[in-house]
């Protein structure tokens, strides 16, 4: 009778030391940092945009589209380039054959050269797959893309325009208006960056877009015009310089800038395990000056990655 009683009473210590244990281990590892963001913690009051270079920016969570920052993000904004996110996903929904060969025409080159629009490096008259002007679109903000793009899908700028705003409409972009393929100044071709992450979102969606988005640099093959083929850089991570994050990376990206929209950003980036969009518009700067908009996305992923380790 005394051994039994030996061993409940050896019984019950061992099981009160395990106890003991798991409370230790548990509060090791809430003393540890994490590697995951904790969603509940990120919101305005602790991802602060006060600071930031850019007066207009919206922070999302892509998988659950929850806004977890924003400043100015009503305020109407002139896109600049970014107008080419919606250039590309309404060419990619509209192109029956992205391999699919269609022909730069000769007549709008001038005008472009005129208005010093960025090119990807087609030639008037040159013949490529459909989806080498989209990467030239998205990676190398090509003006001549978008019109090759255009012309192809609706005979025109204006009807590739209609179906621009149409798509704009059925996302519920309420407060934006495109008059043109390539973001260049118009007064009547305006938006915000919360209808842009809208956009975006919805963009991502698509696995030809996302995949044109993310990558860094392509190489268009041999064309009658270009009989080695070239290769097209993304302007954000040719003019980004460190874009390293301290918890993760900037997968991609679509810069803009002209002097009334100054310079702007919509990015996608993975911190903790977690993707996250980030449209930012009318930093100071321009091209030549210090990259503002980049040292944005930068610091605001950066701060995701301190907030989940609070």
């Amino acid at each position: 009778m005394k051994y039994l009683r030996r061993i409940l009473i050896l019984l019950a210590l061992l099981v009160l030391l395990l106890v003991a244990a798991t409370s230790v281990l548990s509060v090791i590892r809430r003393q540890e940092p994490g590697i995951h963001v904790n969603n509940s913690k990120l919101h305005s009051e602790n991802i602060s945009m006060d600071k930031l270079n850019s007066p207009n920016a919206i922070l999302t969570e892509l998988k659950n589209g929850e806004t977890i920052a924003q400043r100015g993000a009503g305020d109407r904004i002139y896109p600049a380039s970014l107008t080419k996110i919606m250039t590309a996903l309404v060419a990619i929904e509209n192109v029956s054959d992205l391999d699919g060969l269609i022909t730069s025409p000769y007549d709008f080159y001038q005008y472009l050269y005129q208005m010093d629009a960025s090119m990807a490096g087609f030639e008037p008259g040159e013949t490529a797959k459909a989806r080498d002007f989209i990467y030239g679109v998205i990676l190398a903000s090509g003006a001549e893309c978008c019109l090759t793009l255009a012309e192809a899908v609706s005979g025109s700028e204006q009807g590739f325009v209609d179906l621009m705003n149409q798509k704009a409409a059925e996302l519920g972009m309420d407060d934006t208006h495109f008059s043109n393929t390539t973001g260049l100044q118009d007064a009547e071709h305006y938006t915000t960056v919360r209808d842009l992450s809208i956009l975006l979102a919805c963009a991502l969606k698509n696995t030809e877009f996302r995949e044109v988005f993310t990558t860094r640099s392509y190489t268009v093959q041999p064309t009658d015009v270009h009989p080695e083929g070239f290769t097209i850089g993304s302007t954000l991570f040719e003019n980004a310089g460190n874009t390293g994050l301290k918890s993760g990376e900037i997968l991609g990206g679509k810069t803009g800038y002209t002097d009334e929209a100054g310079l702007c950003l919509a990015s996608l980036a993975e911190v903790d395990g977690k993707e996250y969009i980030l449209v930012t518009a009318h930093a100071p700067g321009s091209h030549e000056t210090e990259q503002y908009h980049i040292l944005d996305a930068v610091t605001v992923y950066n701060e995701i990655a301190d907030v989940g380790r609070d």
